[in-house]
């Protein structure tokens, strides 16, 4: 199958995870993961209509950003490290894994003399993976709190990547306790907090996601195909 049609299978699936969750087909949103992916297949996934795309690497995105920067939006969904922070806040118009109060620091810094107010996503690590980023669950709300009070970062939701599991629904209890999560942080009524934004779910298991609640979800593989 072409990109496009992949790209069309997924919308469909999408809408109707969507529909069975009672929600409305565009109350989520496809972010295409692009990691290691070719500008040309990158533009033919633009051309059939996808609007975001999501790179894992600061250097890798640069040139990518630079032939494509004003016809989609731009999401980091890697690991950031402290020093590409000051690049990251150039390049991207949502960053999407931030998970400790030094890298929303150094974010904010780096923001600030370009006059921007960056949208990010608090990342939570759900399964207290060593691998993988992410804030403990019981230290998110705390984390929220202190970073709430940079003026040029603006906190939008959660994101989570959950184990690998052959197996969709092994993943489901995962989407659920950070849905929750987010339901209490929004409670808490925190200045300046939105919990807008949901981004959880991947090729494998974006429907489980879309039934618990995401908001955004990141798929590379189910677009572009297996990566070398």
């Amino acid at each position: 199958m072409s990109i496009a049609e992949n790209l069309s299978r997924i919308e469909e699936r999408m809408a109707e995870a969507a529909i069975r969750s009672g929600r409305a087909p565009g109350s989520v949103k496809l972010v295409g993961v692009t990691k290691t992916v070719d500008l040309d297949r990158i533009k033919d996934a633009v051309s059939a209509g996808l609007q975001i795309l999501g790179e894992n690497y600061v250097q890798e995105a640069r040139d990518k950003i630079r032939e494509l920067k004003d016809r989609v939006s731009w999401h980091f969904v890697g690991r950031l490290q402290t020093n590409k922070a000051k690049y990251a806040v150039k390049l991207f118009d949502v960053i999407q894994t931030v998970d400790s109060l030094k890298l929303a620091q150094e974010l904010n810094r780096r923001a600030q003399p370009l006059g921007r107010t960056i949208p990010i996503i608090i990342q939570v690590n759900l399964a207290s993976e060593v691998s993988k980023g992410g804030v403990e669950p019981s230290e998110c709300l705390s984390l929220i709190r202190h970073v709430s009070v940079l003026e040029n970062l603006q906190i939008r939701g959660l994101m989570t990547m959950p184990p690998f599991f052959h197996q969709p629904e092994r993943a489901r209890p995962y989407f659920a306790q950070l849905r929750e999560m987010s339901q209490k942080i929004a409670e808490a009524q925190v200045a300046g907090v939105e919990m807008n934004e949901l981004s959880m779910g991947m090729s494998g298991d974006f429907e489980a996601a879309i039934e618990e609640g995401a908001t955004l979800i990141r798929v590379g593989t189910a677009i572009f195909g297996e990566r070398p």
